[in-house]
């Protein structure tokens, strides 16, 4: 497999590995059961996701490599994922403004992910499209219920929506490995997305009587994770999900 490729590949894993690994922190905890579950199946679903490319790379590579190789063996710098989705939870309202930012980018990203040259991606993009339509229904219906609600609630929802603002840019912003393969096997095209997730975005909003962050019109974000710079939350959750995997390597259950 062309290292390029590879790397692109884990990218897409890691992002949606640490989002599923991050709600699934949500199990047992929600506000109320039929949200706890919520979370909780798409936390799995998320992983599915990541799990579907992770064996779709061990394949390719051979080596004896399987999709458990990827996630508990790497390091914090070999992880590509962007920084939105190793922020901590937060309460409910952050969980759903970093559900709302994500969820609207992979619809769009999936979405056109299809029509790319790999058919296995674009397998991965057809399935991953179903469950992420209900994910971005689910996050834009609670930001609208929560934005417009109580003004506690609706507080909360607008200081969510703030904090997070600055960590979405990153999303659009194409790595080198990106743009290196983004003509030979068609990926989806970053400033497109960009704009239809905004549209989305302005909807959603609007519907929930937030308003955008001030600090979205500086056009400064942060960024780093796509290439191996990470927040030092990433190395806690590495350490709890890859802890039994370096006690007792290569052990099985």
């Amino acid at each position: 497999m062309h290292s390029d490729l590879k790397q692109y590949c884990l990218q897409l894993a890691d992002n949606s590995l640490i989002h599923g690994h991050r709600l699934s922190e949500w199990c047992g905890h929600g506000p109320i059961l039929e949200v706890d579950m919520a979370l909780s199946n798409i936390a799995l679903d998320n992983i599915g996701a990541a799990r579907s490319i992770y064996a779709f790379l061990a394949e390719q590579e051979g080596e004896g490599k399987t999709e458990d190789y990827y996630p508990y063996t790497r390091d914090v710098r070999e992880f590509l994922n962007v920084l939105l989705v190793e922020l901590p939870n937060g309460d409910f309202a952050d969980t759903m403004a970093k559900c709302l930012f994500f969820d609207a980018y992979q619809f769009y990203f999936y979405t056109a992910l299809k029509q790319c040259n790999d058919s296995t991606l674009a397998a991965i993009a057809e399935k991953s499209l179903k469950e992420v339509t209900y994910h971005l229904r689910f996050s834009s219906e609670w930001v609208i219920r929560l934005g417009d609600g109580t003004e506690e609630s609706k507080e909360n929802m607008q200081r969510a929506i703030s904090n997070f603002w600055e960590y979405t840019g990153e999303l659009f912003q194409p790595s080198a490995i990106e743009t290196s393969l983004q003509k030979t096997l068609q990926l989806p095209d970053l400033n497109l997305i960009r704009d239809q997730w905004m549209e989305k975005i302005s909807e959603v909003l609007q519907e929930a009587t937030l308003s955008f962050p001030l600090s979205s019109e500086k056009g400064w974000f942060q960024q780093g994770g796509k290439t191996g710079i990470h927040s030092e939350h990433l190395g806690f959750i590495l350490a709890d999900l890859q802890f039994m995997q370096r006690a007792y390597p290569n052990s099985e259950w």
